[in-house]
């Protein structure tokens, strides 16, 4: 079984709670990652409709938020020697309103603004396009077109995906899609953005567990057809649960790690520092990371 070697960062708080944390903490965190085997983290997004990361000047209204935690995060990267991706912007707005241009706008002034101030870090590995999506909607092949075109015409790094199938953990049984359906959408989406992306990590928790086999397949042989790099995005946080969000029960966890590995090529999660961490703000992060520790053969103790 692979272990998870990625995680995403999520620091504008959409659906999850802040911890808090400041330089010391996260320094702390990404020292674990640097000894447990994780090697890429993933801002899930720099911006989030008047929230940002970062003083940006790009986008108008933002909130006077005046802490940098883009150049905290590339520093303690290149410090524990990780490689990190940059989550673009989501207006959470214009590309739902279908005004994707816009959306586009906005974000090539943002992505200039991000490289002027960060494209020099040596930690700077690659992009990540926030604008996930389960379906051929939204206007997703202009934004994926436009924006990762952008991006690799900014700083020509590696750009990254996490798209989901709209299963029924997630979507109501009119709004369901079987997996021949999703695969289908997607066909038609990787054939219209050929080279605007180069990862594709599929998020795994709106499925039913028994269908996972046949989706990571399935996956992977559209990915091979286009000649994109397969990851998985293992969930770690729990679905099944009537509220938002605990950490996920081991035992599903590592049933989806298992499914996952003979399959594709890394294991990244959202998202460990909430839902897995020994630090975590959670009680139950700190047991799972046991857990998984004793799966993988980790000294949890000699880790901490």
């Amino acid at each position: 079984m692979l272990r998870l070697t990625g995680t995403f960062l999520d620091e504008i708080t959409h659906d999850i709670p802040s911890q808090n944390w400041g330089e010391r903490e996260w320094d702390r965190e990404f020292g674990l990652y640097s000894r447990i085997g994780i090697d890429t983290v993933i801002i899930i997004r720099a911006g989030y409709r008047d929230k940002c990361i970062f003083p940006a000047q790009s986008i108008p209204g933002l909130l006077p938020l005046d802490v940098d935690l883009g150049r905290m995060f590339l520093d303690l990267a290149e410090k524990h020697g990780l490689k990190l991706f940059w989550g673009t912007y989501d207006s959470g707005r214009y590309w739902w309103r279908r005004s994707w241009w816009t959306e586009v706008d906005l974000n090539k002034a943002f992505i200039d603004e991000v490289v002027e101030r960060y494209g020099s870090s040596p930690a700077f590995a690659g992009w990540y396009l926030t604008h996930e999506t389960s379906r051929n909607d939204a206007h997703i092949i202009e934004l994926f077109n436009q924006i990762g075109g952008h991006c690799k015409a900014a700083k020509d790094v590696p750009v990254l995906i996490s798209p989901f199938p709209q299963g029924s953990k997630q979507f109501g049984p009119g709004d369901t899609m079987t997996l021949e359906e999703s695969f289908d959408h997607w066909d038609r989406i990787f054939d219209a953005t050929q080279g605007a992306y180069d990862i594709c990590a599929f998020q795994d928790g709106q499925i039913q567990y028994q269908e996972l086999p046949e989706f990571h397949k399935g996956i992977k042989a559209l990915c091979d057809k286009y000649q994109l790099t397969t990851w998985s995005n293992i969930e770690s946080f729990d679905r099944d649960m009537p509220i938002k969000f605990p950490p996920a029960d081991w035992r599903y966890l590592d049933l989806k790690m298992r499914m996952a590995s003979p399959i594709v090529e890394k294991l990244i999660t959202f998202e460990f520092a909430h839902f897995m961490s020994p630090y975590s703000c959670y009680p139950a992060a700190h047991n799972l990371f046991r857990r998984y520790c004793e799966r993988v053969g980790i000294d949890a103790e000699a880790v901490i």
